[in-house]
């Protein structure tokens, strides 16, 4: 739903498209620069042996989205090919990493306040049990508006005004440079067409705790993922609980970048 986005492979992730399946999902910073990190990632993979057949090779798909973060440290220091394929090689199932780390190091929000009172973010996860399966999600949140609690409404982070005059002449200036990137991952089965779905509900998620949302200069992107390997859970039970956990990823990802 965001108007600016910044990705790659996303095509064939439609319900009509005849790929079934990813083989890595990325997230970065760097802006479009940034998705050259995506050559990394299908270097080890092919690799590994991973990726989509076809008569001369396998081919990994790894759709990418990147947020902007140009404005935080060096503007040339971006993700690369090597970035990737490090990020490949790292990758484990343990607890994941939060705050200020891979996609979420130079995240921030609350920008329509001018870059000055803008506030760091940074990646967060939050998982729960339906139906006997389990949906999580991991966030990053480089948004122009203000982060609020989906449960109480208090804010997070950010300006309490976010919609000002000032704040609005302020974000003109940086036209296309907030994005907020998510990607939900559920072991009950799917179809193509219920994960794009559910892809909808992520981004009511990202709604309920940022303010504003889903404006011209956000480029937000959700995925979701299901590994088919648990019980199936009735496609609504997964709707509430992919909004719920987007949220609380979301916030949680905030509140690490803050340090706290």
């Amino acid at each position: 739903m965001g108007a600016s986005p910044g990705s790659r492979e996303t095509a064939l992730l439609a319900p009509e498209k005849t790929v079934e399946r990813a083989d890595a999902i990325l997230l970065t910073g760097g802006s479009a620069f940034g998705l050259a990190a995506a050559d990394g990632v299908m270097r080890w993979l092919e690799a590994a042996g991973r990726g989509h057949v076809t008569p001369y090779g396998r081919v990994p798909i790894v759709p990418a989205a990147a947020l902007f973060d140009l404005n935080v440290g060096e503007a040339g220091v971006r993700p690369d090919a090597a970035a990737g394929a490090a990020a490949a090689q790292a990758a484990t199932d343990a607890p994941v990493r939060e705050g200020a780390v891979g996609a979420g190091t130079g995240a921030t929000v609350g920008q329509f306040g001018g870059q000055h009172g803008a506030v760091r973010s940074g990646v967060g996860s939050a998982a729960m049990e339906v139906g006997g399966s389990v949906v999580a999600a991991l966030g990053v949140s480089n948004a122009a508006g203000s982060i609020v609690d989906a449960t109480t409404g208090a804010l997070v982070a950010g300006p309490r005004e976010a919609l000002s005059e000032a704040a609005t002449a302020f974000a003109l200036a940086r036209l296309g440079t907030q994005t907020t990137l998510v990607v939900v991952a559920t072991d009950a089965p799917l179809t193509k067409a219920g994960a794009r779905a559910l892809a909808q509900s992520a981004h009511m998620g990202i709604a309920r705790v940022t303010r504003p949302t889903h404006t011209v200069f956000d480029g937000d992107t959700t995925f979701v993922l299901g590994t088919g390997t648990g019980p199936s859970v009735p496609l609504y039970g997964l709707s509430v609980a992919v909004q719920t956990v987007v949220a609380r990823a979301l916030v949680d990802g905030v509140r690490a970048g803050m340090g706290g």
